[in-house]
């Protein structure tokens, strides 16, 4: 007999405190206000039954790919605009600044303006780096301990569990293997936020 996923367990334990798991799926999480419970699962439950609930929502969590690389939250740029890129002017039709200017002479000006500055930055590249740079950073790499936790990809690492009216109160319950893998990728990231250089070194040693 297989052993019981952790969201069987949890609707279990609800149905014995006389609860109704109620098993969900959000679809938007931005749709909502969310009040994040901040205490365990037994304190989530005598919450529960001081609030009157008959019910409560149960939400699988799964162990996704992407959480095996490095996020910077860096945010896309908007796309550039087509047209003068300086930023004297409005950028209108009017504009005759010598990014708008349709002379030969401006335009080369320009664009050697912009070869000085490329050449700058890769001059610097070795020099300077950022955490940014590391985005998308695959944290097993940094972390060869990671990598046993690959097989688990797609498989069920916690519950979300919520209960019903418009407070949205919810708490977040995960297994202890999960919570290993979590720490084992706050400690992969903590190293990449504090010297991203020596992060990139022992990557480059792992390999």
């Amino acid at each position: 007999m297989s052993e019981k996923s952790i969201s069987e367990q949890i609707a279990e334990n609800l149905r014995t405190r006389g609860f109704v798991p109620v098993p969900v799926q959000v679809l938007n999480d931005e749709s909502a206000p969310v009040r994040y419970f901040t205490g365990d699962f037994d304190a989530f439950v005598e919450a529960a039954q001081a609030l009157g609930s008959k019910a409560i929502f149960i939400e699988p969590l799964y162990l996704e790919d992407e959480e095996f690389y490095y996020d910077a939250d860096v945010e896309e740029d908007e796309e550039d605009y087509d047209g003068c890129d300086c930023e004297d002017c409005d950028c209108d039709d009017d504009c005759d600044c010598e990014h708008h200017d349709e002379s030969e002479e401006a335009q080369e000006e320009v664009a050697e303006a912009d070869e000085s500055e490329e050449g700058e930055d890769d001059e610097t590249a070795g020099v300077w780096l950022d955490p940014e740079d590391l985005d998308g950073m695959d944290l097993t790499l940094l972390d060869p301990e990671l990598d046993q936790y690959l097989e688990r990809i797609g498989e069920e690492c916690g519950v979300r569990l919520s209960l019903p009216g418009p407070d949205r109160v919810e708490v977040e319950i995960f297994t202890d293997w999960y919570d290993r893998f979590a720490e084992l990728v706050d400690a992969a990231v903590e190293e990449i936020e504090t010297d991203p250089a020596a992060a990139l070194e022992k990557i480059k040693a792992n390999g």
